[in-house]
């Protein structure tokens, strides 16, 4: 009895777990592997995607007809049923295509800004871009969920890239 109570208990961490899709690509060339969500699409045809490899997180923003510079640009990220937010900075070059960068060193322990968007589901992302205008992108339930499990499950294997 104890033994189907425990399988019964486990069974949903073994559905979570097959859940994650992580794409994985391998460069030809220097023989490094690089994982990605693959772009999720948000309001107003901005998208993002989770992206890792040896060496860093990259969380890659693609905001339309925005320029953003990495010492003007910032996004605050907001959590669900919090007044918490936190502010990063574009860490991506200067562009005016609407490619905004958050990147984090890779390692065993996974930064506790990043933790966070994989462990709590983010509601908006307030975007500044240099010219100090700000973009609101609101995620849905839907999108805030899976936002939440592809950090996730994109820092969670990105460790095991770690060389």
């Amino acid at each position: 009895m104890k033994s189907i109570l425990l399988i019964s208990c486990l069974f949903p961490l073994f559905l979570s777990a097959q859940e994650c899709k992580v794409l994985s690509e391998t460069d030809p060339y220097t023989k490094e592997t690089r994982l990605s969500s693959g772009f999720i699409a948000l309001q107003g045809g901005s998208s993002v995607s989770v992206e890792a490899d040896s060496k860093e997180i990259d969380i890659f923003f693609i905001i339309n007809d925005r320029c953003f510079d990495d010492d003007a640009s910032n996004v605050v990220a907001y959590f669900e049923g919090t007044k918490v937010k936190t502010t990063y900075r574009n860490a991506g070059s200067m562009n005016c295509t609407g490619y905004f960068h958050i990147r984090v060193r890779n390692g065993t322990v996974t930064p506790t800004n990043i933790k966070k968007m994989a462990t709590q589901k983010v509601t908006q992302f307030v975007f500044t871009d240099s010219n100090k205008k700000q973009v609101t992108v609101t995620l849905s339930p839907e999108q805030q969920e899976i936002f939440m499990k592809s950090a996730g499950c994109v820092t969670e294997e990105a460790k095991k890239l770690i060389k």
